[in-house]
């Protein structure tokens, strides 16, 4: 499938001949009339706009000197040519604006990421027509996704990358979808105002100090996940158990997705505390406790963190790893 090279300019030049004010107006004026979008819209004919571009000006003017000169000298020929260019510009433009109409948009997700990284939300748009659809693009102020072309029935996920600065949400407030499809001479386009919202989590520190040693012994008990020295039997499988752990003869079996059991020596948690970092910055605090975590889940030892208000107790895995970061990502902000 074929992807269309074509270059858009800023968004400033969305809507040529008005400034940065009048689109501000331009946007508040589209959020009242249209509202907050669910997560999956499709796109109708009311709410997508449509607008020549620079090249599209440029074809009106030739095609009206074209006229001019048709009628001056009274020519047929001239007369044919100048009509046919015509209806050829009508033609991009109901294509143009058709290209986009009937198209389905909905959220498809957006992975945690760390501050200063840029947060991916994933858009899928939908074509449920029975015509192709043609160099469609998504675009947000400075960021663009991929120009992709649907086919019918055909699904395709963009991406937005969002970048981040500070831990939090970051929320996708508004983006847009649009099309130059056919000739460049229109552009088409349509604005989404939907709830959605990413995860960042604080930066882990470049350099941190060693954690303190407030180990907490577990006596004999042996660890389920880690020990390897004797299989002690099966369990259910859970997101962050070690793939190589999975008992795949007793999935074959059975059908049932289940990891080996080990009995393994003593083991001891590590506490991440957020009142033992000798640091009076709240958000260094928090990425100092950043690199520890990601340094023990490395390393897949169990660790639990202790910050005012929560308490997570020791365990290790991909799911404790999320659980953590994410308490250290709205530590203290206001916006659940």
């Amino acid at each position: 499938m074929s992807s269309a090279r074509w270059t858009f300019p800023k968004l400033s030049g969305l809507i040529p001949g008005i400034g940065g004010a009048a689109q501000r107006r331009a946007r508040r004026w589209a959020r009242k009339r249209q509202g907050t979008d669910p997560e999956a819209t499709e796109l109708t004919a009311r709410r997508t706009y449509i607008l020549p571009t620079g090249v599209g000006l440029v074809y009106a003017l030739m095609t009206f000197a074209m006229l001019l000169g048709s009628m001056n000298y009274n020519n047929n020929l001239s007369f044919l040519l100048t009509f046919l260019l015509i209806g050829l510009g009508f033609v991009a433009m109901h294509q143009c604006q058709r290209n986009l109409v009937g198209l389905e948009v909905s959220f498809a997700g957006v992975e945690p990421v760390f501050s200063g990284q840029a947060a991916q939300f994933r858009i899928a748009v939908t074509n449920h027509s029975k015509s192709p659809r043609f160099s469609i693009r998504l675009y947000v102020d400075g960021s663009y996704s991929a120009v992709h072309d649907l086919e019918p029935g055909e699904s395709e996920v963009f991406v937005l990358p969002i970048p981040t600065e500070r831990r939090g949400w970051v929320p996708l407030v508004r983006y847009g979808i649009r099309t130059l499809f056919p000739f460049e001479l229109f552009r088409s386009w349509a604005w989404l105002h939907m709830d959605i919202r990413g995860l960042v989590y604080p930066q882990p520190a470049d350099e941190a100090p060693v954690p303190p040693p407030s180990q907490m012994a577990l006596g004999h008990r042996q660890h389920d996940a880690r020990g390897e020295e004797d299989f002690a039997g099966l369990k259910r499988f859970n997101v962050g158990d070690s793939p190589r752990n999975v008992a795949w003869k007793a999935y074959a079996r059975s059908g049932q997705l289940l990891s080996k059991r080990f009995a393994g020596a003593d083991t001891s948690s590590q506490w991440f505390d957020f009142d033992e970092i000798e640091s009076s910055d709240l958000e260094e605090r928090l990425s100092i406790l950043a690199r520890w975590i990601v340094d023990a889940d490395r390393t897949r030892e169990d660790y639990g963190l202790k910050i005012p208000g929560t308490d997570i107790p020791p365990s290790h895995g991909e799911a404790h790893r999320s659980r953590c970061l994410e308490a250290l990502a709205l530590y203290g902000l206001d916006n659940d």
